[in-house]
């Protein structure tokens, strides 16, 4: 069944983000990224106190492909 949309407004999109109003056949966002960070550091919010004594992040990857994007098209 079709989808009646009235007014939207998109302030923006990312550049690996997916933006669709009504019906969808596919939707398959091509990206991938690795993120690294350390303790606390995701956290967000007023009055926060984060403690960390010592605190160290691992970047080391054995691996040589995480994510493979190649196929998915």
């Amino acid at each position: 069944m079709p989808a009646i949309v009235g007014i939207v407004q998109v302030n923006s999109v990312s550049s690996s983000g997916v933006f669709h109003i009504g019906d969808v056949y596919r939707v398959s966002p091509i990206s991938s990224a690795k993120t690294f960070s350390g303790a606390g550091s995701f956290n967000t919010g007023e009055q926060l106190y984060v403690y960390n004594r010592r605190s160290n992040t691992n970047t080391y990857d054995s691996d040589q492909f995480d994510q493979n994007i190649t196929g998915n098209v």
